[in-house]
């Protein structure tokens, strides 16, 4: 026998251990086999080794371990979260890594940080003495977040409410994923029970009202889940900002957009529990969706507790840039790439990018910052806002849906959520971070009219007797709305609205030291973390070439209670 025949031989016999290998730990996991035949013909034939393995890789068979066994080995504490992770991405056929990043939040002394990023999606980081500690925890994090997602008894326990099983969650993808991928949101079981939750409320609050029915074509709602429902808990309608001046009593409402009304009736729930914690009622105290924090003394959300957003259109701004600058950057005009990827405000309803030279021909008008801009600000300093941040950590939302008839993928506004805020996470105050919420394309809740009056903006907030309409270019409620909060028709989601909220509360929770703020001004100013992050974030978009974030005139915050 010669060499070669002796090293192909041994070659052969090495290759055939591998396979056998790979053949038991396939079993066990549930990975593609080679049957005894082919292993046979594969060894013996090392010239079919390298084609059948590609078609092995290529076409991987479906793993035969399924998704409630190793989610049930891993409750059990059988398998170790990293390796849990791992194979649930594999049956999931989700991409997966665990990537080490920096620290969160004021950290002292040495620590390790690691992420799992499945799908693009980078989830809570995980903090260790050691690599393999900050590696474990960052895990175990990111399948706390799956888990309740995929697992097929996750909502299960009330069987005549829900749909009997969620078979499978897709993270949202990176700005290089192809639209098909975003739209599997549309069979997600859970994206059904938001939609069917959205749907049924909104049907319901204008069941007596059909001249306002068309305010829906820009519906946008908020969804908390609980262990067992859904509750739709505030709502927001609108496509407009007020064309008045800036008021100086804070009774003006100067945004009325759909992501913006929807936004500011969550305040109005939160200080509704917020009072329902500090009542010291027990009972009240329990339905609060609030408790508190044994570390920080702040408040958080209870477990289990989730907040979902809805909207009908794509936020105006970034998330409506055309897919040709997400593909192909390079192939357009600087101008038109700064134009569509930066900041953006809307006056009137008409959005401008902030390096128009039409702003300066606005100076004496009300400018808001677009709604695309505001959620990205919001997923980094959360949606509770800076009066809030006195009693709260920052609430974020898990998944933004969209039903926008017209809207084929999701890239522009995973740009103006994700890609912008790249490498802002280290910077930030604790408690802060750069949330990435999962995103999909639905089935539009309402559809889109081109009719009625299209100034007009509903609102809505869990617990209301009825809802508010606004006219969104006077900035006050109209004389024919449900509701009237006050003979001026001040809405009740303008800034004076929210301090007095605000004051009510914190007499409740006995916090002297915020009842000594003179102005709505000085009160948001007193938080210091907020503050710091929101700085931090303008000042990461203005260095990264998005444009300057707009300044408030003075006077729009300059009353007092």
């Amino acid at each position: 026998m010669d060499r070669g025949h002796m090293l192909c031989d041994a070659q052969g016999t090495g290759l055939s251990r591998i396979l056998r290998r790979s053949m038991v730990l396939s079993d066990r996991i549930g990975g593609p086999r080679f049957p005894p035949a082919k292993l046979e013909e594969t060894v013996s034939n090392p010239s079919l080794k390298c084609s059948q393995m590609r078609r092995t890789e290529m076409y991987p068979r479906t793993p035969k371990v399924t998704l409630a066994e190793l989610i049930e080995r891993y409750n059990r504490g059988e398998t170790h979260a990293v390796t849990a992770l791992y194979q649930l991405c594999q049956v999931q056929q989700f991409q997966v890594q665990l990537r080490e990043t920096v620290t969160t939040g004021n950290v002292r002394g040495f620590l390790f940080a690691f992420c799992a990023v499945i799908d693009g999606v980078e989830y809570k980081t995980g903090m260790g003495k050691t690599k393999k500690e900050a590696r474990s925890r960052a895990a175990h994090l990111a399948l706390e977040d799956l888990i309740p997602k995929l697992d097929p008894q996750a909502y299960a326990h009330n069987a005549s409410d829900f749909p009997p099983s969620l078979v499978s969650w897709r993270c949202s993808p990176g700005p290089d994923v192809h639209a098909e991928k975003v739209l599997c949101g549309k069979n997600n079981p859970l994206n059904e029970l938001i939609l069917e939750a959205v749907k049924e409320k909104y049907n319901k609050l204008m069941g007596g009202y059909p001249e306002f029915s068309s305010c829906g074509s820009t519906l946008a709602a908020f969804v908390i889940q609980s262990c067992t429902r859904f509750d739709v808990v505030a709502i927001g309608t609108g496509d407009h900002n007020t064309r008045e001046t800036v008021a100086s009593d804070g009774r003006l409402l100067h945004d009325a957009h759909a992501l913006i009304t929807a936004r500011r009736s969550l305040m109005r729930y939160l200080y509704r529990h917020l009072l329902l914690f500090f009542s010291k009622n027990p009972v009240l105290v329990a339905k609060s969706i609030f408790e508190q924090d044994g570390k920080t003394k702040l408040l958080v959300l209870k477990g289990k507790t989730t907040i979902h957003l809805y909207m009908n259109q794509l936020p105006k701004g970034a998330a409506q840039m055309s897919s040709r600058l997400c593909l192909k950057p390079l192939s357009i005009s600087t101008w038109e790439v700064n134009n569509q990827m930066g900041l953006h405000v809307a006056v009137e309803g008409n959005v401008f990018s902030t390096f128009s030279s039409n702003l300066d021909q606005m100076s004496s008008k009300v400018v808001s910052m677009s709604a695309s801009d505001k959620l990205t600000q919001w997923q980094v300093l959360g949606f509770q806002g800076a009066l809030l941040s006195h009693l709260l950590e920052p609430i974020y939302v898990n998944t933004i849906l969209i039903g926008d008839t017209s809207c084929s993928n999701l890239r522009g506004l995973e740009f103006a959520l994700n890609q912008r805020v790249d490498g802002i996470i280290s910077k930030l105050p604790m408690y802060y971070c750069a949330y990435r919420a999962h995103v999909g394309l639905v089935p539009a809740v309402h559809p889109t009219s081109t009719g009625g009056q299209r100034s007009l903006s509903m609102n809505w907030t869990q617990g209301d007797i009825s809802f508010e309409i606004v006219d969104g270019l006077v900035g006050r409620s109209t004389v024919d709305s449900p509701n009237k909060s006050c003979s001026s028709l001040a809405s009740r989601l303008c800034k004076a609205a929210m301090l007095s909220r605000f004051s009510l509360v914190t007499k409740e929770s006995q916090r002297v030291d915020l009842s000594k703020a003179v102005s709505y001004r000085e009160a948001k100013m007193m938080s210091k973390s907020y503050q710091e992050a929101k700085n931090l974030l303008k000042s990461h978009l203005n260095q990264k070439g998005y444009g300057s974030w707009v300044v408030k005139s003075p006077i729009s915050d300059g009353f007092s209670a």
